[in-house]
């Protein structure tokens, strides 16, 4: 049986941002809601960070089950972003370990875990998951939650991973498998890639390493260029003035360029705390400007 079509892709580049501090430290909640009324040009938006604990069914959204009171407000904004097309993604995964490898057992362990998951995703009505696997996971484990949240959500479900840049060129990383016999696969149902040029596994200081990437091949609609939005957020913060000449660059170069990715959006700057969309905007022009370059 032949791979199913490639989903169809965006005419601009993406601009995603990651959402997974939702209060501040003072307790005010932080919107999201200007991403959508200041004309951000923001596409997803994607919530972090969604924990499989045990026993199955212990799900966390944090630190915090994503049915507790603190979370009525955003759930209600997500279902505002959705209605004005900006799709809303979770993320599965990151730091905290143990996630994928409970879905990474056998089938009744996968199974107990990935029912309650799949409830989840279907009561909060997201558009998709990032699987940021930052554990050990084989090649066959990633392909079954692959291939059975495309099964059960159905092809315009987004399914979207994030590798360390690394991992696209074959060096060490930290999933396990390898992403490009990954892509050799299922890329065919994997929508991109939210790559991660920091913390010592890329750079977006200028373009070498997403060069390196294409001339491995990979499609550039597919690599989502990630950065970290504040210094305080991870190492390898690249000023606002730079991304933005290094993302004209790129959008001009590769046609079809996958886009952007914010690791986070509550201090992003140039706005910080006070004006976090303000980083969506400013990637937003680069974009434009690339694009009239």
């Amino acid at each position: 049986m032949p791979p199913p079509p490639l989903p169809p892709r965006p005419k601009t580049p993406r601009i995603i941002l990651y959402h997974q501090t939702h209060y501040t430290s003072s307790k005010e909640y932080i919107s999201i809601l200007p991403l959508l009324t200041e004309n951000t040009g923001t596409t997803h938006v994607i919530l972090a960070a969604i924990h499989l604990n045990n026993p199955p069914g212990n799900i966390h959204l944090n630190e915090t089950p994503p049915d507790d009171a603190i979370f009525e407000t955003l759930w209600d904004e997500v279902l505002v972003l959705q209605d004005s097309g900006i799709k809303v993604l979770g993320m599965l995964g990151g730091a905290a370990r143990g996630s994928f490898e409970r879905l990474d057992g056998s089938e009744q362990s996968f199974e107990a875990y990935y029912c309650p998951l799949r409830d989840m995703v279907h009561k909060h009505k997201l558009d998709g998951l990032d699987l940021d696997v930052e554990e050990e996971m084989s090649l066959e484990g990633i392909i079954r939650l692959i291939d059975r949240l495309k099964a059960d959500f159905g092809q315009e479900f987004l399914v979207t991973l994030a590798p360390v840049a690394t991992g696209l060129i074959n060096q060490r990383h930290l999933s396990g498998f390898d992403y490009q016999m990954l892509e050799v696969l299922r890329g065919g149902v994997i929508d991109w890639y939210n790559v991660q040029f920091y913390c010592g596994w890329g750079s977006m200081a200028d373009p070498q390493c997403y060069d390196l990437i294409m001339a491995m091949g990979w499609p550039p609609e597919k690599v989502v260029a990630g950065v970290v939005t504040n210094a305080a957020n991870g190492s390898g913060w690249v000023g606002i003035d730079v991304l933005v000449v290094v993302f004209m660059e790129l959008v001009q170069k590769y046609p079809g360029f996958g886009g952007v990715m914010g690791w986070e959006y509550f201090n992003a700057m140039p706005g910080g705390l006070g004006r976090p969309w303000e980083w969506a905007e400013n990637m937003a022009n680069a974009m434009a400007m690339g694009r009239a370059w």
